[in-house]
């Protein structure tokens, strides 16, 4: 895709600071899309757009605020004119036994995962339906692929992304709006290493079944989200992408 074509692109990344989401914004701002990032704090925020550059622009927003929602909405589409592709990154995680978990622990999870997706996108595809085109990426996970202990709430909520990301095409298909998702499996970013280095039996086990042998980066996640975000990807709607290496039909 040329770039004069993406120069006029708007692109929405919620928890576009670190990890998956800065590589998502920083492979679309390498290819000349305008690129808003979200998230919580100002001083990551700061930095990823130092690293970015000028095509990178930030907002503070927090997912778990619904109603500040329609407000960030409106003063992107205020300033830029549009949005003309969103991607749901922004998630949290928990790691507890079953037993263990509260009901509040539980909802927390699905508050962000769940209900912050679905209200930005409610809000972002009222604005793609009067263009009668977006692109909308869900980014779920392997957990939602196949049972891991202690992601209870986790699990529950990237499968709930996934359901919705197949009502979402199919209803908002013939308005020219394309919802796709993403199933990362095992990527190697600071995090995630240094779980898994400090669990040599787990990094094993990842390793063992990921016919590829290796951990991912995230650059392979963003590649895929650019993919989707751009019109090489015009006749796919409500797909569920794994980008693992294998992982999720492995062995």
């Amino acid at each position: 895709m040329n770039d004069n074509f993406n120069s006029s692109k708007i692109a929405l990344v919620t928890g576009g600071a670190s990890g998956l989401g800065l590589a998502i914004a920083k492979k679309f701002v390498d290819n000349n899309i305008k690129t808003i990032i979200t998230g919580r704090n100002v001083q990551k925020l700061n930095d990823a757009a130092a690293a970015l550059g000028s095509g990178c622009i930030t907002m503070v927003s927090d997912m778990n605020d619904l109603a500040q929602l329609p407000h960030t909405v409106k003063t992107i589409v205020d300033q830029y004119g549009t949005i003309d592709i969103l991607v749901n990154n922004a998630g949290i995680n928990l790691k507890k036994n079953f037993a263990e978990v509260t009901d509040q622990e539980f909802q927390n999870i699905f508050q962000t995962n769940v209900l912050g997706v679905f209200a930005l996108s409610r809000e972002v595809v009222k604005v793609m339906i009067d263009k009668k085109r977006g692109s909308i990426i869900n980014i779920s996970s392997m957990a939602s692929q196949y049972g891991i202990p202690k992601v209870i709430a986790y699990t529950a909520s990237k499968s709930a992304i996934e359901g919705m990301t197949r009502a979402m095409a199919v209803e908002l298909s013939p308005m020219g709006i394309r919802v796709n998702c993403i199933a990362p499996g095992f990527i190697r970013t600071k995090m995630s290493a240094a779980a898994l280095d400090s669990d040599p039996e787990r990094k094993n086990k990842v390793l063992s079944r990921t016919p590829m042998g290796t951990l991912g980066v995230p650059e392979d996640v963003a590649n895929a989200a650019y993919f989707l975000a751009s019109d090489e990807s015009s006749f796919m709607t409500g797909t569920v992408i794994p980008v693992d290496g294998g992982n999720s039909i492995g062995f």
